[in-house]
Order: C-alpha cells, then sequence, then structure tokens
C-alpha cells in the first residue's frame, strides 16, 4: 500500500524559509509532485518532479524562489521554499504516480495517490 508522508511545515514569517519533505512508502519511480490549497481555494499545482529529474513549475514567481530535488530512490521529494509571502500560505501536498512519462497536464486528478498535507503559514 502507498503511503505519502509530507513534513516539514509550519510557521514562518515573511522572507524566511521552509523545506518540505514527502517520503513515499511503497512508491517510487516516475512522476511526483508538490500542490498547494490555500483557504477557499482549489488545489494547485506547484511543481511536478519526474524520474529523470526534469521539473515543471506552474509559477515563474515559485521557481524563482522555491527549489525541489528527490532523493536516488526517487521516493523522497524535497521542496525548498526560500522568500516565503503571506500569499504562500496554503496547505502543501504531496502527489506521487502521476501521468504516464509524466507528461502534461498535471491535473490533481491524474495522480493516484496523495499526502494529508502539511501546513505553512507565512505572516506579514
Amino acid at each position: 500500500q502507498v503511503q505519502l508522508v509530507e513534513a516539514g511545515g509550519g510557521p514562518v514569517q515573511a522572507g524566511g524559509s521552509l523545506r518540505l519533505s514527502c517520503v513515499a512508502s511503497g512508491y517510487s519511480g516516475n512522476c511526483m509532485g508538490w500542490f498547494r490549497q490555500a483557504t477557499g481555494k482549489e488545489r494547485g499545482g506547484v511543481v511536478v518532479i519526474s524520474d529523470r529529474g526534469e521539473t515543471r513549475w506552474y509559477s515563474g514567481s515559485m521557481k524563482g524562489r522555491f527549489t525541489v530535488s528527490q532523493n536516488e530512490a526517487k521516493n523522497t521529494v524535497y521542496l525548498q521554499m526560500n522568500r516565503l509571502e503571506p500569499e504562500d500560505t496554503a496547505m502543501y501536498y504531496c502527489a506521487a504516480d502521476g501521468p504516464p512519462e509524466c507528461i502534461p497536464p498535471f491535473r490533481t486528478d491524474r495522480f493516484n495517490y496523495w499526502g494529508q498535507g502539511t501546513q505553512v503559514t507565512v505572516s506579514s
């Protein structure tokens, strides 16, 4: 049974940093990603990474501030978030087993496994 466990969220002041991790048990390989959902908004993509290390960012502003990486076993994904802004406040979710060959579109319904989420709260 596949299980995704996120960690690393919490409160932080604007301009600060956090590093999120997602450990996948029972799964390794293609197409893991980070999504986020702010209160009252739909879940949206942050970044998707393939097992070849190819990345697709949903927002240029996030690409400039966030960095995604994965371990050699391809079962852990990290999201390093720098220069955090209040607008980054959201529940951050890890997703795995995305589209074949990790080819877009990366809609939420194309990922088969999800973690419970980790809350990131950025205060101004």
